[in-house]
């Protein structure tokens, strides 16, 4: 046998091999996507409970999430979008898209985001006769070394703090990475938003001298991490200011929502 035959025979066992295991690779990626993205809803549905404050291990997170209500809100208004349906919504997809979005002024972008999208998912958490308990809110913001993604959720008032927590980010572990300190997310709860119809909550350098005036607007800064911090409060000031939630907060409060 010729060394050129020889060739020729590896050459075409690798080319099957090749084709086999890509036939594999692709038909499993079919197979799979149904459980991935099942497990992409279960876990950001888990993220919002937990943000709220609501998260309950010893039940499962189908159960708890029965009472949350998810609904759109067009940013643009203030009001809700009964028209686009939430489910099939990809608010990161629409945030980069021109058509379903706004560049943001140098002074609007308070968050380092570019730009906003037009419509956003925000969550309700409804008692049986369905009067509003929570709001619970998605956030973005630049940090130090990335954007921060996660929920804010506030109480029925619009202006009370449930919780926080961060879902995606990567920030520098013990420092900015402290976003996902339990003790340090504890400190959210009871917090207020708005004082004289500004947004006033953020962080702090150092820790809140709790007998300060303003301490009931003011978080623990993480220490050794001040862009990160300083980022925390800008996406939050952004979200729940006049190019965010705001309107809505308002809308929701007066019914006109």
């Amino acid at each position: 046998m010729s060394s050129n035959d020889s060739t020729a025979k590896t050459l075409l066992v690798a080319f099957i091999l090749s084709i086999v295991c890509a036939i594999f690779v692709a038909s499993a990626a079919v197979v799979l996507k149904p459980a991935q993205e099942a497990n992409k809803a279960l876990d950001r549905k888990r993220n919002i409970l937990a943000a709220a404050g609501m998260l309950d291990d010893s039940r499962s997170v189908e159960e708890q999430f029965a009472q949350v209500s998810t609904r759109v809100v067009d940013l643009r208004t203030g009001k809700f979008a009964p028209d686009i349906d939430p489910q099939k919504y990809d608010q990161r997809k629409a945030a980069k898209d021109p058509a379903t979005s706004q560049k943001l002024g140098e002074d609007e972008d308070l968050a380092k985001i570019s730009r906003r999208e037009n419509y956003a998912v925000v969550y309700l958490v409804e008692d049986p006769a369905g009067a509003i308990e929570k709001i619970i809110l998605p956030i973005r913001g630049y940090g130090l070394w990335s954007t921060l993604h996660g929920f804010i959720a506030l109480q029925s008032d619009a202006n009370t703090v449930a919780g926080l927590g961060f879902y995606e980010h990567a920030e520098t572990p013990g420092l900015g990475g402290e976003v996902d300190n339990p003790r340090w997310k504890g400190m959210w709860p009871g917090k207020k938003v708005y004082r004289d119809d500004e947004v006033a909550l953020g962080l702090v350098k150092g820790s809140v001298d709790a007998t300060s005036a303003g301490a009931a607007w003011q978080v623990d800064g993480l220490a050794g991490a001040t862009l990160t911090s300083r980022g925390v409060t800008n996406l939050v000031h952004f979200w729940l200011g006049e190019n965010g939630f705001e309107p809505f907060l308002h809308n929701l409060k007066s019914g006109e929502a």
